[in-house]
């Protein structure tokens, strides 16, 4: 085997990283049994999930912490990538070519994108790979919760409430009013990720007696969710199912850490069915308060 070689990575080095992560992705999806065909098995899905997924790459990439790349004969065979906010890391990717893993090149990855340090947080939404959780064990992160994906054809649902649904402006009075509830609820502000969602997604911030209690975003890659009160979730979830409905979608689904026990609860009423795909939180330590909370989907970061 050739000399494999790292170098630090680039927004041009974009559509290789997503080749990669789709081929990886098929893998796993393979190994673990899983039912269904992902985009890499067909070339014409494969390209429509690129323009999908480009502004999000183009995104982490233009804001990483770490981009690091491993390459052998020129060629890309794995990537790592990290992101900074509020003096917490979070590791957005990790992903090495069938063929290449479990030798090696995974540990150098992560250990150039995301060693060990004074961070206020360490943390990543891993993929049910226990080769690769092993990695992030050694890292000094530890699993926390599950995340579980729910999902069905939206509905108009009827729900009583005295929330207002007030449709998010791209401001950064905006910005301001959700990182006071970003610290709230998950501990810490990230105003570049709110300011990325408000251009590319369709959000409510909720507000009750004039006071904003919560904020959504709402589409064909929804969320994220987060709620001062959890109580408000079957409000704010029948709200989004209904907007999803008039809005045409004819899948609605929302990734949700299943410490959320009041979401997980009205998913199920609604019968909404869960995906045998799963992630798991790792964190260096506990921190945030998740039962409020649903994760940006897709999950590629919290």
């Amino acid at each position: 085997m050739s000399t494999i070689t790292y170098e630090l990575g680039s927004i041009d080095d974009n559509y290789a990283a997503f080749l990669l992560f789709e081929e990886a992705l098929a893998d796993l999806v393979s190994r673990f049994g899983f039912a269904g065909t992902t985009s890499w098995e067909d070339a014409d899905k494969l390209a429509s999930m690129w323009q999908k997924r480009r502004p999000l790459y183009e995104h982490i990439s233009q804001t990483s912490d770490q981009f690091w790349l491993a390459k052998q004969n020129g060629t890309i065979v794995g990537f790592s990538r990290a992101i900074r906010r509020d003096g917490g890391q979070e590791l957005t990717e990790l992903f090495v070519k069938p063929g290449v893993q479990s030798g090696g090149v995974g540990r150098e990855l992560i250990a150039r994108a995301f060693p060990v340090e004074s961070a206020k947080r360490r943390f990543i939404i891993a993929t049910p790979d226990f080769r690769a959780q092993a990695l992030y064990l050694k890292s000094g992160v530890f699993p926390r919760f599950p995340i579980y994906y729910f999902g069905r054809q939206p509905e108009q649902v009827p729900f009583e409430t005295d929330l207002q649904f007030d449709p998010l402006t791209n401001s950064e009075e905006t910005v301001a009013t959700l990182a006071t509830i970003d610290k709230a609820v998950i501990g810490f502000r990230r105003d570049v990720d709110q300011r990325w969602f408000l251009a590319q997604r369709r959000g409510f911030l909720y507000v009750r007696n004039g006071r904003p209690v919560g904020y959504g975003y709402v589409g064909e890659t929804s969320g994220p969710f987060a709620l001062l009160d959890a109580a408000d979730f079957p409000a704010v979830l029948a709200h989004a199912e209904s907007t999803a409905h008039a809005e045409g979608m004819t899948q609605f689904g929302l990734e949700v850490p299943m410490v959320n026990e009041t979401a997980v609860t009205y998913l199920l009423s609604r019968n909404y069915k869960i995906d045998a795909f799963m992630a798991m939180f790792m964190g260096d330590r506990p921190f945030g308060n998740f039962d409020r909370y649903l994760v940006t989907g897709p999950p590629f970061f919290v």
